[in-house]
């Protein structure tokens, strides 16, 4: 085969990929099709609209800013450190991956709720009281959302090279040194990555969201619940609403791009 050349697709493969990818399309498609084009403005100007916008995407930093600041070195654990039971703890990071969200809300409220196994104590001590309020949206968020970032930076970890790390502890830096001044530039693209991805999870997330912080306008009501409330009265503020977010999507996975495409 001549340099450059590629081989032809395979039918056996062109048809069931045509149609994986119209199955994927098509409900798209329908929600593009189906908006109301000519009351969008009217829709999207509300108040409700835009506070639930607002409260989304300051919710959904603030979740990935935790998963940030615990997530990147729970992951250099999972990668570099080798202790008893390391599968068993990178199967719990996980978890929430596969675990229904309802399920997480739930869990959410029995540790955390004002008679939970901390939340009790946090309650007592502290004052503190994280279900139904905007704080404990964010920790919805942020439970649905770090093992996202943990993943893509355990993945990035493991492909870098340790030897440079090894090269500057032997020049004397200690180990947090060559993790900051090292490792962390190597892997910045894949927490990048891991930052982005968990940030658009926190944005969509829904069931552990009105389980453990409830369905409050301007204090818990992220945008999925705000088209989850408008579904039962107003379809067409819900598809208005739907828009927002598949457009918000479109750009996250459109600057993710380059970060998971490899060049031909």
């Amino acid at each position: 085969m001549k340099r450059g050349v590629r081989p032809g697709v395979p039918f056996a493969l062109l048809l069931p990929a045509l149609l994986g990818l119209a199955f994927l399309l098509l409900p798209l498609v329908a929600l593009v099709v189906r908006a109301p084009w000519h009351s969008l403005p009217e829709q999207l100007t509300g108040d409700a609209v835009w506070q639930a916008l607002r409260l989304s995407l300051v919710c959904a930093t603030a979740a990935t800013a935790v998963s940030l600041v615990v997530g990147v070195p729970l992951a250099w654990l999972l990668a570099r450190a080798d202790f008893p039971g390391r599968g068993l703890v990178r199967a719990l990071v996980t978890l929430p991956l596969v675990l229904p969200p309802v399920v997480g809300g739930v869990a959410l409220l029995l540790a955390l709720g004002r008679s939970g196994v901390v939340g009790r104590w946090l309650d007592a001590w502290f004052g503190v009281t994280l279900p139904f309020t905007t704080a404990g949206v964010v920790v919805a968020e942020t439970f649905v959302a770090m093992p996202f970032l943990v993943i893509s930076v355990e993945g990035a970890l493991r492909a870098a090279d340790p030897r440079y790390e090894e090269a500057a502890a032997t020049l004397g830096a200690s180990r947090f040194t060559a993790f900051r001044r090292v490792t962390l530039p190597m892997v910045a693209p894949g927490i990048a990555a891991g930052a982005v991805l968990a940030w658009a999870r926190a944005l969509g997330e829904f069931g552990a969201t009105i389980t453990f912080a409830g369905n409050f306008p301007g204090r818990t009501q992220t945008m999925p619940l705000a088209v989850y409330l408008a579904l039962q009265s107003d379809p067409e503020a819900a598809i208005a609403l739907s828009l927002v977010l598949l457009a918000v999507s479109v750009a996250v996975l459109a600057g993710l791009r380059d970060r998971w495409m490899t060049p031909p």
